[in-house]
C-alpha cells in the first residue's frame, strides 16, 4: 500500500520545496494539499470537527502554486489536491491550471474534488449552497470538454459554457486521476460512479459499511469493479488501521502531517517511516 501525506501548508509551516524533497528522499508516495481561499471572520457555519476553527485554515497556501514548487524539485513524488473546492473556481481557468501542473510534473497530478463545508466562504464565490454538488458536477464536465482530444463545446447549466476550443496542454491520459471527497451517501456515490476514479473518505471511518454501497453504485453505472479506488485521507495511522485498509483493497492511504515548522514535521515523518 502506497503511503502518501497531506498537510495544511501555510506561511508559518515547513516550505513546499523542503517538504517535497524530504518526502521523495524518504520514499513516501505522494503529497496532497487542501484548499481554502479565505475564511470569513463572521461565520455561522460550525467547524465540522467541533470547537474553534484551527489557525491554519485561514493561512493555507494556494495548493496549485505550492504543488508547482513541489513538482519542480521532485521526479517521482505524486502530487494532488485534497481537496480542490471546485465550485470556487472559474472552470476554464482551473482546467488550464490542472492540465499545466499535470504536464510539468510528468503526469503525477491527482485532482481531489470536494464541495466544502464553509457556507460563508462559498457564498463569497457566488455559490448557492443548495446546488453546490450539481454545480461541481457541471464544472467538472466543462473541464473534461477542454481536456478532450478534439475541440469540444460544452453548454453548462450554471452560467459557464465553453465553445469548441484549442486548449493545450492536455493532462496525461486525457484527464487527471479524479477522486471525490465527502461523507458517504447516495448523492456522492452516484457522482463518483459517473465522473470519478474513486473516493477519498476523510479519516477513513465507516469504510466497512460504506464500501459495499459504493461498489453497488459503481457497478450499476457500468464501471469495472477492479477500477474503483478507495484512498483513506487525512489518517492518523496505527498498524491495525493500515492493515484494515489493506484488507479492504486500498492501494493508497494519505497520512495527516501537522501544520508545523520544519523540525516538527520531519520528526513526524521519521515516525511515519515505519509504515513504508
Amino acid at each position: 500500500m502506497r503511503i502518501s501525506t497531506t498537510i495544511f501548508l501555510t506561511d508559518e509551516t515547513i516550505s513546499p520545496v523542503r517538504l517535497a524533497r524530504e518526502l521523495e528522499q524518504r520514499g513516501f508516495g505522494g503529497l496532497y494539499l487542501p484548499e481554502h481561499t479565505h475564511i470569513p471572520v463572521a461565520r455561522d457555519t460550525d467547524y465540522p470537527a467541533g470547537g474553534e476553527l484551527p489557525r491554519e485554515y485561514g493561512r493555507t497556501l494556494d495548493p496549485f502554486v505550492a504543488l508547482g514548487q513541489a513538482a519542480a524539485v521532485t521526479e517521482r513524488l505524486a502530487l494532488g489536491t485534497g481537496i480542490t473546492l471546485i465550485t470556487e473556481h472559474d472552470p476554464i481557468a482551473l482546467a488550464k491550471q490542472i492540465a499545466t501542473l499535470d504536464h510539468v510534473s510528468g503526469g503525477r497530478f491527482t485532482l481531489g474534488v470536494g464541495f466544502g463545508w464553509n457556507r460563508e466562504e462559498a457564498a463569497d464565490h457566488g455559490v448557492d449552497w443548495r446546488t453546490r454538488r450539481e454545480l461541481g458536477r457541471d464544472r467538472l464536465n466543462l473541464m473534461r470538454a477542454l481536456w478532450a482530444p478534439e475541440p469540444t463545446a460544452y453548454e453548462g447549466e450554471f452560467g459557464h459554457s465553453v465553445r469548441a476550443s484549442e486548449a493545450w496542454p492536455k493532462p496525461a491520459g486525457g484527464a487527471p486521476r479524479i477522486l471525490l471527497g465527502g461523507a458517504a451517501g447516495p448523492k456522492l456515490f452516484a457522482m463518483i460512479a459517473a465522473q470519478a476514479d474513486g473516493w477519498m473518505p476523510i479519516g477513513g471511518r465507516g469504510l466497512t459499511e460504506s464500501l459495499p454501497v459504493l461498489k453497488e453504485a459503481w457497478e450499476k453505472a457500468g464501471r469495472d469493479p477492479k477500477a474503483l479506488e478507495i484512498v483513506p485521507y487525512a489518517v492518523l495511522p496505527t498498524p491495525g488501521k493500515l492493515a484494515h485498509y489493506a484488507e479492504l483493497g486500498c492501494e493508497e492511504v494519505v497520512l495527516q502531517l501537522p501544520p508545523a515548522t520544519e523540525p516538527e514535521v520531519l520528526r513526524v515523518l521519521d515516525a511515519y517511516a515505519e509504515y513504508l
